[in-house]
């Protein structure tokens, strides 16, 4: 059902910027509303913008360094945060610092004055339940999980209802004490654009390809295999009729050193800076190359487009992972040599390549947004 009648509703969507994929799941929401929901009107907050500074560093940045630079540490923190009780020491010590510096997201909701709120993050779901339990915010507040994956954190009492990747995840959170019927499947919500068809020749056209050649998009490198440059220049030493998409996002040194490179593999290299428009070149690829976030596999899973993942995060990526590796749509390579080997024989056995593509689109849920936004203003 598209563009639901009756009052215009509110949502406020709030997300973290710890990582982009909470950010971009709330971006793929606020899109779903407005080209199929006229009656809804969203706000997006995300939370790192309504706290101290000193706070946002420690939360947000640092995030970032470990993951990036001590991987193992940060697997540690998951599984240990995962396994806590919610009352212990640690955990009321975590969540007191965490309410005194995110009191402003009391005031601004109750500007905004939303019908509902949808949390794509675990830490503005984890403040408005415990604000629901003193009765002090009384709107309906739902969670979207961004992960194949739901950690201790996500969970709380008295929300409204849950949205979860697959099956297996929404089984888990009933496992985890969330009734039945508040959970649903819908996928992780991703922007319309990965539920439309993309014509392969005038995408390749747009990046200078040839859409008749096996085309690899390179999005990441990561810091357990090596840099995504490095990464290219072992694939282009490989034989056959191959031709790579690397992209360098904002890094804009990256991309100086991918244009370097290109230059002496011409017609083989493209590097490909940010863009707004991944799906045209996912629509021209046959293998991705990508670390394992919820957010870039659920765009390629919606694409039909077979991974290679690399790098995975411990924690919630290789739990990613495994969810894609078990259901046959990629490979994992630990290291250099390795992506080169499944490159190599994924190239040598086309047939293999094609049938992992039909597992990741028989996974895609490119509906997700929609589906979340139909269920919330319908309620469960």
């Amino acid at each position: 059902m598209t563009g639901t009648t009756g009052k215009r509703q509110k949502i406020a969507i709030l997300s973290v910027s710890a990582g982009a994929g909470h950010v971009r799941a709330a971006q793929a929401l606020q899109a779903a509303a407005e080209k199929w929901y006229p009656n809804l009107e969203t706000v997006h907050v995300d939370l790192m913008t309504l706290v101290p500074k000193l706070f946002k560093t420690i939360y947000a940045d640092t995030y970032i360094k470990v993951v990036e630079r001590h991987p193992a540490f940060w697997g540690y923190l998951y599984d240990k945060t995962d396994r806590d009780k919610v009352d212990s020491a640690l955990s009321r010590l975590r969540s007191a610092i965490e309410r005194l510096n995110t009191r402003k997201l009391k005031r601004v909701l109750a500007e905004i004055a939303p019908d509902h709120v949808i949390c794509t993050h675990f830490l503005p779901a984890q403040l408005l339940a415990r604000q629901i339990r003193k009765e002090e915010f009384k709107r309906p507040v739902w969670v979207q999980v961004t992960d194949f994956d739901v950690h201790a954190l996500w969970i709380h009492e008295g929300l409204s209802g849950y949205f979860a990747a697959h099956d297996e995840v929404a089984w888990r959170m009933i496992e985890r004490g969330i009734p039945a019927a508040g959970v649903r499947v819908t996928g992780i919500p991703i922007m319309p654009a990965f539920g439309e068809r993309q014509d392969r020749a005038a995408c390749a056209a747009e990046l200078g390809l040839d859409p008749g050649r096996k085309t690899l998009l390179m999005m990441s490198g990561g810091t357990g295999v090596g840099s995504i440059h490095l990464l290219a220049e072992r694939l282009l030493k490989l034989e056959g009729d191959f031709q790579i998409v690397a992209m360098a996002g904002k890094n804009e040194r990256l991309l100086a050193d991918l244009r370097a490179m290109a230059r002496q593999h011409p017609g083989r290299l493209f590097p490909l800076g940010f863009t707004r428009v991944i799906e045209r070149a996912m629509a021209a690829s046959d293998l991705a190359i990508t670390k394992p976030g919820g957010l870039t596999t659920s765009e390629c899973l919606a694409m039909g487009l077979p991974m290679i993942v690399v790098s995975p995060i411990p924690g919630q990526e290789e739990r990613n992972a495994d969810f894609l590796l078990e259901n046959g749509a990629a490979m994992k390579a630990c290291d250099a040599g390795a992506l080169a080997w499944r490159v190599a024989m994924l190239l040598q056995e086309p047939e293999r390549l094609a049938r992992m593509g039909e597992k990741a689109l028989g996974l895609g849920r490119p509906d997700a947004a929609r589906q979340v936004l139909e269920i919330i203003q319908g309620g469960l």
